[in-house]
C-alpha cells in the first residue's frame, strides 16, 4: 500500500483540482453579485430603517385619533336624533318627564351645577423618598387603575349627579382601565395628569374623598414620593351628556 495521501491516478486528481477551482471561482462570483445587488437596492443606505417599522405607540395614537373622530360623529348623530325626538310625537307630558328622568339617570343628558375637580399625576422624574420612607420602586411613582377607580367610586358615593373623566362623561357601563401608565376609557387613550370632574354637593363630595380608605392609602404615596393630588372647587360647570353607544354588547338579560 502506498504511503501517499492521495493514491488516486494523476489525471483524476488533476480533474478534481480543476473542478474545485471552478467551484471556488463560482462561489466568489455569486457573492460579488449578491453584494452588488444589495448595494444597488440600498443605494448606500441601511435597508432596514426605523421609519419602515410601525411602532406600537404610533398604532395606539392612530387608533386614538380614529376613535376620537368616531366619538364626534356619534355625538353629532345623537344630536340629530334628539332634535327629531323633541318634535311633537304624541307623547304626554308625564311620559316626557319620565324620559327626561331616565336620560338624566343614564348620563345621556347634560348636567349643570357646582362641581369638584380632582387631579392625579405621576411623581416628578427626579422624585426622591421623603425622610423616613424607603426608596421608591417604579410602581410607586405612577398612577394606577385602582387610584382612579378609588376617586370615581368615592365621588359616586358622595352623591355626584354626574362625573366626567378627562373629556368623557361616565355612565353605568363605563370602565376605568389603565395599561402601563396610560388610561384607556371608552376606546380613547389618555396620559397623566388625569382630571376628574364631579357635579354635586361639594361638601359631601369632599367628605367622601377624605373618608375613602383607598384614597387615604394613596395619600401616603403623595407624602412619601410626591405623587400629584389636587382638589378644587368650581362654581358653575356643565358636563355634556354621554354620546357614545349605550347598547350592551357582551351582556344579556336573564330570561
Amino acid at each position: 500500500m502506498s504511503n501517499s495521501v492521495d493514491s488516486r491516478p494523476g489525471p483524476v486528481r488533476n480533474l478534481i483540482k480543476r473542478t474545485g477551482r471552478l467551484l471556488t471561482a463560482g462561489v466568489f462570483a455569486l457573492a460579488g453579485l449578491i453584494f452588488v445587488t444589495s448595494f444597488n437596492t440600498a443605494r448606500g443606505t441601511n435597508l432596514r430603517t426605523d421609519d419602515s417599522l410601525l411602532k406600537l405607540s404610533d398604532l395606539i395614537q392612530q387608533r386614538n385619533v380614529k376613535n376620537g373622530d368616531l366619538h364626534e360623529s356619534t355625538a353629532a348623530l345623537r344630536g340629530e336624533v334628539d332634535t327629531l325626538a323633541d318634535r311633537d310625537d304624541g307623547s304626554t307630558k308625564a311620559e316626557d318627564e319620565r324620559l327626561g328622568a331616565l336620560e338624566k339617570s343614564a348620563g345621556t343628558s347634560k348636567v349643570s351645577g357646582r362641581a369638584l375637580t380632582v387631579t392625579l399625576d405621576d411623581a416628578p422624574p427626579n422624585a426622591q423618598a421623603a425622610p423616613g420612607y424607603p426608596e421608591p420602586q417604579a410602581n410607586d411613582l405612577v398612577i394606577h387603575q385602582q387610584d382612579l377607580q378609588a376617586v370615581v367610586n368615592a365621588l359616586w358615593k358622595g352623591g355626584a349627579k354626574g362625573i366626567q373623566v378627562m373629556d368623557q362623561r361616565l355612565i353605568s357601563t363605563s370602565a376605568v382601565r389603565c395599561v402601563g401608565n396610560t388610561l384607556i376609557l371608552q376606546g380613547r387613550v389618555y396620559s397623566p395628569p388625569y382630571k376628574i370632574t364631579a357635579v354635586g354637593d361639594q361638601k359631601r363630595l369632599e367628605k367622601a374623598l377624605t373618608g375613602s380608605p383607598a384614597i387615604q392609602n394613596y395619600q401616603l404615596y403623595v407624602k412619601a414620593y410626591g405623587l400629584g393630588w389636587k382638589v378644587g372647587e368650581r362654581e358653575a360647570v356643565t358636563l355634556p351628556g354621554y354620546s357614545g353607544t349605550v347598547d350592551l354588547q357582551y351582556a344579556k338579560p336573564v330570561e
